[in-house]
């Protein structure tokens, strides 16, 4: 039996006007989703998938977004034409969205409480009491621990788990027909990524709703769509059943993102190589100050007594939930923050050092920050960002010497020395982290730190970072500690692993060892979140 259509997107196409300019992001694109079903809408980042998502909502930017074609069809009625008291009802009624970043969606300056009761009181007009009740059965539903002392919390005093369930939450509020999933769990860990996706695919099944899930990992449409839309430059480029799709792709771009995931091994090293960094025992603990007089009552131990050890040619992967002490090991590591216990570089411990000491290791240690986006300054040209480094250590250096260095480490990371003078702006996601990677580089550094350079990056960028970092280190015989939660991304780039918890080593050993037998629990289950998406061990997990 045919299943009813709910959702009816006929020939669209979404326009841009900014200074004139008129920019076309999405061309004719047609698709249905029907009613119970899930269906993935997916592709790289600039593909149109969020702004044809959210023209179902009318929550563009207008007048400077316009619809030159097309109609989008609600149980049969024209949203595109629809007045806004109509709008009003659809949004949160009978269509809600679940946005990629749950702290810049939600109101830093209101309680858990108002932020879910507030869509309650303009679908039903639930006020007071009856308000409340319904915000508990709500976040009781989503799995908040604990909700009746959340809600009075306030956004950052919420995991980034949590804060995604209380979007969820408000997003089901009032039981809609359709609920757009954005990137809902890009930027969460994998266990709490399979949580989520678990709770979602539970509360579809309990409500009923069908459900638009805009992606770029293939991992998740594998798991939770039945029908798949490729979109690719603005335009949908196939359309099959999930389990048609990946057996056999059809169109050559699909091929491509199924192909995208990272693979390969990472360069063997030499076991006698020499050991560029280590640590013995290092502690980085942050003092908990209380009362009048802020006397120390007790610590943070964002790392507790952590030994690493990395040779040259090697890469060490460090991973683990957010909270576990990757990021604060890394910095310790390159001395960006106080810690204690000995930390040796190429022999000579550096933990002592004062600042002006530290200055001329600062040129063989290097990092490479997460988001491209907010690493690199918005106000200098790419040879600025890259000529700021050399600036400082290597004073004796003319401009010229300086753009030449630029202009080879450019090359190294696959760009064109010919956008030297050009903006972070003017760049995708994936050329900003090489350009990011080229700065480290052009220092000519031995130890690189690498701070989750691929999280935010789309599946076949992730492939290509992968791809050049391995070449470089074969290369420069780098030694890099590598920090994800990724962990597909550190079985492709990793020979060690390190698994943190709470600011120690649960596990660490040979990757090869860790992904075939892992031996803490807490292991299993991040490696059955990533792989399986699973909620299999989240008893190990919460424990």
């Amino acid at each position: 039996m045919a299943k009813e259509v709910l959702i009816n997107v006929k020939n669209l196409s979404v326009a841009f006007r900014s200074g004139g300019v008129t920019t076309t992001a999405v061309k004719g694109v047609s698709f249905t989703i029907n009613k119970g079903e899930t269906v993935a809408l997916v592709g790289e980042s600039g593909s149109g998938k969020s702004v044809s998502a959210l023209s179902i909502l009318r929550l563009l930017p207008y007048p400077a977004a316009s619809h030159p074609t097309g109609q989008i069809f609600l149980d049969g009625k024209d949203i595109l034409s629809a007045p806004e008291s109509a709008l009003k009802r659809i949004r949160g009624g009978r269509v809600s969205i679940i946005f990629q970043e749950p702290m810049t969606s939600l109101n830093p300056l209101h309680t858990i409480e108002r932020q879910v009761g507030e869509t309650l009181m303009l679908h039903r007009g639930l006020k007071g009491p009856a308000a409340r009740k319904r915000v508990l059965e709500l976040l009781t539903k989503v799995g908040i621990p604990e909700p009746e002392k959340r809600l009075d919390a306030f956004p950052h005093q919420l995991s980034g788990g949590q804060r995604q369930r209380v979007m969820i939450a408000m997003a089901l509020a009032n039981e809609p027909d359709l609920l757009i999933a954005d990137e809902p769990t890009t930027a969460l860990d994998v266990t709490i990524q399979a949580q989520i996706l678990e709770l979602l695919r539970n509360l579809q099944r309990e409500m009923g709703m069908a459900m638009l899930l805009i992606t770029h990992d293939l991992g998740i449409v594998r798991r939770m769509a039945e029908r798949v839309y490729v979109m690719q430059n603005g335009e949908i480029v196939e359309e099959q059943p999930t389990e048609a799709l990946f057996a056999a792709p059809k169109h050559p771009y699909t091929r491509h993102l199924i192909a995208a995931e990272p693979r390969g091994e990472p360069p063997r090293f030499d076991a006698s190589a020499p050991v560029v960094a280590e640590t013995q025992d290092l502690k980085v603990w942050f003092p908990i100050k209380r009362g009048l007089l802020q006397r120390t009552v007790d610590h943070v131990k964002a790392v507790d007594g952590l030994s690493v050890k990395i040779y040259a040619g090697q890469t060490v992967g460090v991973v683990g939930e957010s909270g576990s002490g990757k990021t604060t090991l890394g910095l310790a590591m390159l001395r960006l923050i106080s810690s204690s216990g000995p930390i040796v570089y190429m022999g000579k411990r550096i933990d002592g050092l004062s600042s002006r000491e530290m200055r001329p290791f600062r040129r063989d240690m290097q990092v490479v920050f997460q988001d491209p986006y907010g690493s690199l300054s918005p106000r200098l040209s790419i040879f600025e960002i890259i000529e700021e480094g050399l600036l400082i250590q290597k004073p004796e250096w003319t401009s010229e010497q300086r753009r030449e260095q630029a202009a080879r480490a450019l090359q190294d990371v696959g760009l064109d020395p010919k956008a030297l003078d050009r903006y972070p702006h003017e760049f995708s996601g994936g050329q900003r982290q090489r350009i990011a990677i080229a700065r480290a580089m052009a220092l000519e550094p031995k130890f690189i730190v690498l701070d989750e350079p691929t999280s935010a990056l789309d599946m076949s960028v992730q492939a290509q970072i992968v791809d050049l970092l391995r070449e470089l280190q074969a290369k420069r015989n780098l030694a890099y500690v590598f920090i994800s939660h990724d962990l597909r991304v550190v079985r492709a780039l990793c020979n060690y692993v390190i698994v943190m918890r709470n600011g120690r080593a649960v596990e660490e050993g040979p990757a090869d060892e860790i992904f075939t037998a892992p031996k803490a629990e807490y292991t299993k289950a991040l490696l059955a979140a990533a792989f399986d998406l699973k909620v299999a061990h989240r008893a190990a997990v919460s424990g």
